[in-house]
């Protein structure tokens, strides 16, 4: 019995001390909420310069597709991918049954035209045929006359020749094979080595921000950097990916052998310079991609919330774009607790 009046008491007394020990915490984190402590740092507006990192594949640039001026059947096709080829080289050829029959008759539309041209004169100066039947007829002429022109002229590129020195880099048609106009027939590019540039895709934002002539660097597989800079950028996006294209070409010559699609990366360093602030990561709450909340303090005596316009996010901390027009100094401690008008106490 006296045991187990022993436990009861032991137990009583552990809730008191348990009641107890909750009431004081209580008491602490109202004493927290009613006055905070925090850490400030100075801020100031400063333009900034931020690499682009990015990447995308060595093209050249002269290179080139070349294709048919006009369709038909592929006849013959002389060289195959990898192959040299010099300037005026002929690369393959159309069947020209077709096509040397549009020509005839275009031939044939024109002596025509030249008999009812000449008929139509001698009726004219014969006051029989009026001055409109034989302008009529002189007009007939000249459509004839251009047609012929049109058809002869689709006749002499009804094959594909090298426009320069070079190397056949894809093949796209076969002997027999159906091609239509304009439809590329081989992918082709000049002998040269110190023609490759490096196509990489680049955000909206970051293209708004990049210029010709902007400075780069351009890395392949291995880690040696070599200078480079930007000669050339899109005026519209890439229907598939959704992204702007910058061309990036070395000043120097490359340190690996090259191959037309191979991969590189590239830093631009943009010429333009954006303001903003730089603040620490731990200043930022609920932060995105775009917007982001800090707090700061007017009077040193009560915590305010605002809304900023987030930059950039670097290794260094986050750009802010706006919102902190007119403030000296940002909370960076403590303001995980803070809401609107808390109570604060700098502290060092």
């Amino acid at each position: 019995m006296n045991i187990k009046i022993k436990q009861i008491g032991i137990a009583l007394f552990m809730s008191t001390c348990m009641f107890s020990c909750k009431e004081k915490t209580i008491e602490a984190v109202v004493s927290l909420q009613d006055t905070i402590p925090v850490k400030t740092i100075p801020i100031t507006l400063t333009s900034m310069q931020f690499p682009i990192e990015t990447s995308g594949q060595f093209t050249t640039e002269d290179e080139t597709y070349l294709s048919f001026k006009t369709g038909g059947i592929t006849k013959n096709t002389y060289v195959k991918e990898g192959d040299a080829v010099k300037k005026g080289q002929l690369l393959a050829s159309l069947d020209m049954t077709e096509i040397q029959a549009q020509v005839q008759q275009a031939k044939i539309g024109f002596e025509k035209a030249q008999r009812d041209n000449q008929r139509a004169g001698n009726l004219y100066r014969d006051s029989v045929a009026t001055l409109e039947q034989y302008q009529n007829s002189k007009t007939a002429l000249d459509l004839s006359q251009q047609q012929l022109n049109a058809a002869t002229f689709n006749a002499q590129y009804s094959e594909i020749r090298a426009r320069g020195n070079g190397y056949v880099l894809r093949k796209f048609v076969n002997d027999g094979q159906v091609i239509g106009p304009g439809t590329p027939a081989f992918q082709v590019k000049g002998a040269g080595d110190q023609d490759w540039v490096l196509k990489v895709a680049v955000s909206n934002k970051d293209w708004v921000n990049i210029e010709k002539g902007d400075q780069a660097f351009i890395i392949q597989t291995t880690a040696i950097k070599v200078p480079a800079k930007v000669v050339n950028k899109s005026e519209g996006t890439d229907p598939i990916t959704g992204t702007m294209w910058v061309t990036v070409k070395p000043l120097t010559a490359m340190a690996e052998k090259i191959a037309t699609g191979s991969f590189g990366k590239a830093t631009i360093i943009p010429s333009k310079s954006t303001t903003g602030w730089m603040i620490p990561y731990d200043a930022v709450l609920d932060g995105n991609e775009h917007d982001g909340f800090v707090f700061i303090t007017k009077d040193n005596k009560t915590a305010e919330k605002l809304n900023i316009k987030i930059g950039e996010i670097t290794n260094k901390g986050v750009q802010v774009t706006s919102g902190l027009e007119g403030i000296n100094a940002i909370i960076i401690s403590g303001n995980a607790y803070l809401n609107e008008g808390s109570p604060i106490k700098i502290i060092k």
